[in-house]
């Protein structure tokens, strides 16, 4: 497997502009990623970095959007990453995701109330989740929590000094998790 960087990580964290935009719906459409193109100009506003092959051409992009998972009841930023399929297989994911995780908790920090208390993570990619089978990730700084309802890992990477948002009210029984 190749390992050698193919990209360069560029933050883009509330700086997404139209031209940005349209590169990312482009991409996503080529690969499928995101057929559709007015959910992905969406999703392009929550891109927190991206990733440009040697050429300048966009290869890859982190997107996150603030969440408050039932379960935790903390506000976490639900994180996305992909990569087109020709700059797979190069050991980046992790870096690609610390990168963006730095992003998102430096963006939080010089907030006078942070947001967010981390970033959740829901890893769909198969092998990614095979391969990260301990309770705690060291490489990317991320504790398993459990399983979404789709069946799939779910990891938490706190923020460092982070600190528990007061309760919200409960949910009402039968809402979904």
């Amino acid at each position: 497997m190749n390992t050698e960087v193919p990209f360069e990580i560029i933050p883009v964290w509330k700086q997404v502009d139209a031209g940005l935009t349209a590169e990312l719906v482009e991409l996503w459409g080529r690969t499928n990623a995101v057929p559709d193109p007015e959910r992905a100009a969406i999703r392009a506003r929550q891109a927190v970095c991206v990733a440009r092959s040697g050429d300048g051409a966009l290869c890859g992009v982190g997107t996150a959007v603030l969440s408050f998972p039932r379960r935790l009841r903390q506000p976490l930023y639900y994180y996305r990453q992909f990569f087109a399929p020709e700059f797979r297989g190069h050991k980046q994911a992790v870096p690609f995701f610390n990168r963006a995780r730095q992003v998102l908790q430096d963006y939080t920090a010089a907030q006078a109330t942070p947001e967010s208390i981390g970033v959740l993570l829901e890893l769909e990619n198969q092998l990614l989740s095979a391969r990260y089978t301990r309770a705690f990730e060291p490489a990317a700084d991320s504790a398993f929590i459990g399983y979404s309802p789709r069946g799939l890992q779910l990891r938490v990477s706190y923020f460092e000094g982070a600190t528990l948002h007061p309760l919200p009210p409960r949910p009402r029984p039968g809402a979904p998790a």
